[in-house]
């Protein structure tokens, strides 16, 4: 004799799904929330001047002026100085002759070509490299091997970009994507 469940008149067919419908509206919103706030922090940063006063009180407070780039180590490591204070007066002058030197120092970049950086790109926007494949209309090995490739000549310029977020700041240097796409 075969046991038969008792018969619940509250319960309804499509409560289950309507309950995993709305797990799933609660996470993706969720989500949706975590970039928000990821990308207002991330556009909320602020870079460090050549020559400029620090805006970020608390921080390096020993420090008064942003560090002047002096070179480059091997892996693509920069040196900076350490400013030594200055008077108020020299200070203009000081923070214009910051800014010429650094905008002499501009970052090398790879010779990408227009497939790279449309898979970077690409990439960079979606979430997953399986996603890339499909709206590019590729294998998911040629997205592995463009991205490969893209990292290669990163790291022979010596700006190494071994995770994804590494590749999103370098692309962001390169100005190839601007953090509003993001």
């Amino acid at each position: 004799m075969t046991a038969a469940a008792p018969w619940n008149p509250a319960y309804h067919p499509y409560d289950e799904v309507r309950r995993t419908e709305d797990a799933a509206r609660r996470r993706a919103a969720q989500a949706a929330q975590r970039r928000a706030r990821a990308l207002a922090d991330l556009t909320a940063r602020r870079m460090a001047v050549p020559g400029r006063r620090s805006s970020t009180p608390g921080r390096d407070a020993e420090v008064e002026f942003a560090a002047r780039p002096i070179g480059r180590l091997p892996g693509g490591v920069v040196v900076f100085e350490r400013p030594v204070p200055e008077p108020e007066a020299a200070v203009a002058s000081a923070e214009t002759a910051h800014l010429a030197a650094a905008a002499d120092l501009e970052l090398p970049r790879p010779a990408l070509t227009a497939r790279e950086v449309e898979v970077l790109r690409t990439w960079l926007l979606l979430d997953s490299k399986p996603a890339v494949a499909g709206s590019l209309g590729i294998s998911l090995g040629t997205v592995n091997t463009h991205l490969t490739r893209i990292r290669a000549k990163y790291a022979d310029l010596g700006r190494p970009a071994p995770t994804k977020a590494g590749l999103v700041a370098r692309a962001v240097q390169d100005e190839l994507i601007s953090l509003d796409e993001l």
